[in-house]
């Protein structure tokens, strides 16, 4: 029977996190009282409280670290003290879902599992993944800490929600969870938000070709993949009949800005940061070719990238590199550089820019696979399947 719900989340404000806003509002139709703690954005999802279509919202205030791993704790620290400070005030619920990074949040949900809740971890990140490729370090005390807490989270759990079947697969090895207790939800992208619209060619600078990245700008992204790619392409294809538009901000941002000067792009090259949707749904729309640059590396092979379900919800070609997770979500609507291949994302790139018929049938493709086996629908069901499993 429903119940009420807290949904517990670190790494961005709601309803700015989709996944997050597409799970709430998915079990508030199915009957839950929906609670969600997060932090405030900056620009938007500002008010400490907020009751939107139906969903109650605590913010909290946070800075977002920069530099190494003594930012993280700092910023992780002071989120779990608000968690919790809020969790004690919204009182008892019957399901705590806990969302990753980080994999402290379990300190929070093991309160409220004493109270009576469930405890639903979905696991948006493998965080020992993410550490190994976002800091050089390797596997050392700080690794092994964040190994300890997914472990802890894992044991804390009930129910594991997993974003694909790799992300599944850990949560049944490493984890140590039952089958039947491990859900694949896998994310989607919000069809209403990514429609088609006329495109704006003067968004294309006046060159025939426009190429768009659209996402998050940290270390482990591989947008300085895609800026060399790009001066590989007008340096050794003798390619200038492009222009390329950067979506997106992160802690990579201004070192991104920096390497496409260093790389002498600033005439082709340019950076939006963050835009309202009526002017991303613009670009995307007018954009020819889509570019995921995601390297290869332990977390990217997992894990599925938002921007590629976005990309083929707007019926976008995309080059990508060949990573285990991007063949599984976007199949024939991309082309795939071998890993970490800068010439060979170019030589895609070209190819794609002199085939429109090519690059017609990709869109078509990705489009049909978004509206069917990968859209949101199936993923709620998934989503109701495992609260039904918690008993509640």
């Amino acid at each position: 029977m429903p119940g009420k719900a807290l949904i517990l989340v670190e790494n961005l404000s709601v309803p700015f996190d989709r996944r997050v806003w597409q799970e709430s509002t998915t079990l508030r139709d199915a009957g839950w009282e929906v609670h969600v703690i997060c932090p405030q954005g900056t620009k938007r999802d500002t008010e400490p409280e907020a009751v939107i279509d139906g969903v109650r919202i605590h913010r909290y205030p946070l800075t977002a670290a920069t530099g190494g791993p003594a930012g993280y704790l700092q910023e992780y620290g002071s989120a779990l003290w608000h968690t919790f400070r809020l969790a004690r005030k919204i009182g008892p619920v019957d399901v705590v879902h806990a969302c990753n990074p980080p994999d402290l949040l379990f300190l929070v949900a093991r309160m409220l599992k004493r109270r009576g809740a469930k405890f639903v971890f979905d696991q948006h990140d493998l965080v020992p993944e993410l550490y190994l490729s976002r800091f050089d370090r390797g596997k050392d005390l700080l690794y092994r800490g964040v190994c300890a807490l997914e472990r802890a989270t894992y044991r804390a759990a009930d129910v594991v929600i997993a974003t694909n079947e790799s992300y599944r697969d850990v949560a049944l090895t490493r984890g140590g969870k039952r089958p039947e207790d491990v859900f694949v939800v896998r994310s989607a992208p919000v069809v209403d938000r990514f429609r088609q619209v006329p495109p704006k060619p003067e968004l294309k600078r006046g060159k025939p070709n426009m190429l768009c990245y659209l996402g998050v700008m940290g270390p482990q992204d591989g947008v300085d993949y895609a800026l060399r790619a790009l001066a590989k392409l007008r340096d050794d294809l003798g390619r200038t009949d492009w222009h390329a538009v950067f979506v997106g901000s992160g802690d990579a941002f201004d070192a991104m800005v920096a390497l496409s000067k260093d790389l002498h792009l600033d005439d082709q090259v340019e950076f939006t940061g963050r835009i309202p949707d009526a002017d991303l749904v613009r670009c995307l729309s007018t954009a020819d070719i889509c570019l995921a640059p995601d390297p290869l590396n332990p977390l990217n092979d997992v894990s599925t990238m938002n921007k590629i379900m976005e990309y083929m919800a707007m019926s976008r070609p995309i080059v990508s590199f060949d990573l285990r997770e991007a063949r599984v979500s976007a199949g024939g609507a991309a082309v795939y550089a071998p890993a970490n291949d800068e010439l060979e994302f170019a030589k895609l790139t070209a190819r794609l820019m002199d085939d429109p018929a090519e690059r017609k049938r990709m869109g078509e493709l990705g489009a049909e696979r978004v509206a069917g086996p990968l859209s949101w629908a199936n993923s709620a069901q998934a989503l109701l399947a495992a609260y039904a499993a918690t008993g509640r």
